[in-house]
């Protein structure tokens, strides 16, 4: 035991005082909102504004009618022209023009108004010619409420009736749906992360120590479960910490912002987090997070670990191994969108319950409510086999460790890697 915790000590300790841990703790959370914001930020402001001539000679689109769009809508920009078809076609570009839309005579508002062909130089996909058709349509039921005797009034009496459905469990243990889906798609995605990304740290730690020959000269002192035991809970305490350094960043900023009283959006978004945070069980959560982090840790490190072990320096041989490990992941992440559209049909209560998939799909349905959505039989299955996953593929990975550790100059296959693992001793 004393050996395991010395190489718990030194994957730790050798790991956090990395420049790189500093400097990914950090940045990481201001990167990851940077491009969430950012993404959308360059989106909007990256699309030019259309500016589009219209002929109408149908008498329904007015300037009048154009101008008042053109002042609730600025994402295009409709301009009435008095022109010929065959005028404006030779020189809508020299108008300074990007297009125009003529409006046949012959339009009818009781029968509707469709295949209208935006006609431009420029080559445009359905999603940037969407604000001309927008535009053109609020003009278009402006017309049909005006032929039809529909005021203002009447109109937002209409808007306003529509019939909005909430899911709520009669159990009354089930969050908002909303709150409970965006808990349950962070839960989960950061869970992804951490499982791809310290899983593949755990390899590609146990190919440098190979390829170094250290292990050879570890191993020398310990056995090499040990060694690959103290490297997975060595290389999980660190993301553990990381974790928890996200966590309290984020319990700081929220009190600073909130202690200053300071107006804006970073002050909208915490007050959102709150709102939500305050809707579920926070504790209960944290711990069925925990729990599934490291269980699904435990979990896949101790194979990526067999993984390093069975390959030599060539990237190639441990990508081509390690893929069918990450497949189980990545469906899980996939399909998470249908776990959380029904999180009690079969795939979520099944995919829950194996552990290649549970530590996603258990966190994308547990902010649902337990034992709402979830059974309390179906946690403590999940729970039972996700410990039992762990143990069994730490046992047979520790076997394939023993042998591949110290085997140079060949490349296994699967079925040699099996064999390795049920090996009497």
């Amino acid at each position: 035991m004393h050996k395991i915790l010395l190489i718990i000590q030194r994957e730790y300790l050798t790991r956090v005082r990395k420049k790189t841990f500093l400097i990914s703790t950090l940045l990481f959370p201001i990167l990851y909102l940077g491009l969430i914001f950012g993404t959308g930020y360059i989106t909007a402001k990256s699309g030019s504004s259309l500016k589009i001539a219209i002929i109408d000679s149908s008498g329904y689109f007015d300037r009048g009618k154009i101008e008042r769009e053109n002042q609730l809508d600025s994402s295009a920009t409709l301009v009435p022209v008095a022109l010929s078809a065959d005028s404006l076609k030779a020189s809508f570009e020299k108008l300074g023009y990007d297009g125009y839309v003529i409006v046949p005579a012959d339009t009818k508002w009781e029968e509707g108004l469709k295949g209208l062909s935006l006609k431009t130089s420029r080559t445009l996909s359905m999603e940037g010619a969407n604000p001309i058709e927008r535009k053109l349509n609020n003009i278009w039921n402006v017309v049909k409420n005006e032929k039809l005797g529909i005021d203002e009034t009447k109109k937002k009496m209409i808007e306003d009736s529509r019939v909005d459905v909430v899911p709520e469990n009669v159990n009354d243990q089930t969050a908002n749906s909303m709150t409970a889906s965006i808990l349950g798609i962070v839960a989960a995605v950061l869970t992804y992360i951490i499982l791809m990304l310290y899983g593949s740290q755990v390899m590609m730690g146990v190919m440098e120590e190979k390829t170094n020959r250290i292990a050879e000269v570890i191993v020398s002192s310990v056995k090499p479960f040990q060694l690959m035991l103290g490297k997975i809970v060595g290389i999980g305490l660190v993301a553990l910490t990381q974790i928890t350094l996200w966590l309290v960043a984020v319990f700081l900023i929220y009190n600073v912002t909130k202690a200053s009283g300071s107006a804006g959006s970073m002050q909208g978004m915490i007050g959102g987090m709150q709102q939500v945070f305050s809707s579920v069980n926070v504790p209960f959560m944290l711990f069925f997070f925990l729990f599934y982090l490291l269980g699904g840790f435990f979990f896949y490190a101790s194979l990526f670990a067999a993984v390093g072990s069975a390959v030599n320096e060539d990237m190639r041989e441990a990508q081509s191994l390690s893929f069918p490990l990450m497949m189980p992941i990545i469906f899980a992440i996939v399909t998470m969108q249908a776990v959380i559209k029904d999180p009690t049909g079969p795939l979520a209560v099944w995919g829950s319950i194996i552990p290649f998939t549970s530590p996603i799909y258990m966190m994308a349905r547990i902010p649902f409510g337990v034992p709402g959505t979830v059974q309390w039989w179906e946690l403590g299955l999940s729970m039972l086999f996700m410990i039992g996953g762990f143990i069994f593929t730490t046992w047979f990975a520790g076997k394939i460790y023993r042998t591949g550790i110290l085997m140079y100059g060949k490349k296994p296959s699967w079925k040699e890697l099996i064999k390795w693992g049920f090996r009497k001793n």
